[in-house]
């Protein structure tokens, strides 16, 4: 039975993706950093789609627990088949008054931690020559976003190391790939102004703010055999919300 590692997924985009690779076949592990009531509620969701699932916490940021959730969760379920890299936090704030712990906490954790997640999980894809690693990133990677100088770099990174990997990977059948959710309901968008929801929402051609489960909808399929041919790839997944916004 294939295997699949969601990092993030006590909520929101995580949890979405857990559940949406449990219905595609998965047995999932679960990663998450503090949120272990969550954790367990998609735990929960993952066995009533009838597949198996494995809990393990982890600080991504610290490349030795990244290396032991995928070691953890390859003991428990076996070799992964796919890894969705979502852990991430937030720390906004204007650029000049934003101190260094706050930079260094949003990049260690949104961009190394996935670094240090993908790196153990591609080795043992490597040697099996198959497996598929999808990386969260934000639109707010290409477009950049004003308070947000930390997590725009951090998921503009994401996606220099996507492309990277997916050339170094691609001789031996792996395939890496990311997602660029827009604005999705979440308790991260909940925080948002109602102004500024209300001018999202003009600049977006759909006219309303995503779901976890729409982007849960695109990692499925890039986890999937139908996205065979695809590697090294942006999905884009905002209502078409318009750039610079």
């Amino acid at each position: 039975m294939p295997v699949a590692l969601v990092t993030g997924a006590s909520k929101g985009i995580g949890a979405a993706c857990a559940v949406a690779l449990a219905e595609a076949g998965h047995d999932v592990g679960i990663g998450y950093g503090t949120d272990a009531d969550g954790a367990e509620a998609t735990a929960a969701a993952v066995r009533a789609a009838g597949r198996e699932a494995f809990v393990h916490q982890a600080d991504v940021s610290d490349e030795n627990q990244a290396a032991g959730l995928v070691s953890a969760v390859e003991e428990a379920l076996g070799p992964l088949d796919a890894l969705v890299l979502n852990a991430g936090i937030t720390r906004d704030g204007p650029a000049l008054r934003m101190d260094s712990e706050d930079w260094s906490a949003v990049i260690d954790t949104n961009l190394s931690g996935a670094f240090y997640t993908a790196r153990p999980a591609l080795r043992g894809m490597l040697r099996r020559r198959a497996g598929s690693i999808v990386a969260i990133s934000s639109v707010v990677g290409l477009s950049g976003n004003v308070g947000q100088v930390n997590y725009s770099a951090a998921k503009a990174g994401m996606l220099g190391m996507v492309k990277s990997l997916a050339r170094e990977a691609a001789p031996r059948g792996i395939r890496v790939n990311a997602v660029a959710p827009g604005y999705i309901t979440t308790e991260m968008t909940a925080a948002i102004p109602e102004q500024l929801q209300e001018r999202i929402l003009e600049h977006t051609p759909l006219g309303r703010f995503g779901t976890p489960e729409d982007v849960a909808a695109a990692v499925r399929f890039l986890c999937s055999d139908d996205a065979g041919f695809m590697t090294g790839a942006v999905v884009s997944v905002d209502g078409g919300l318009a750039i610079g916004v």
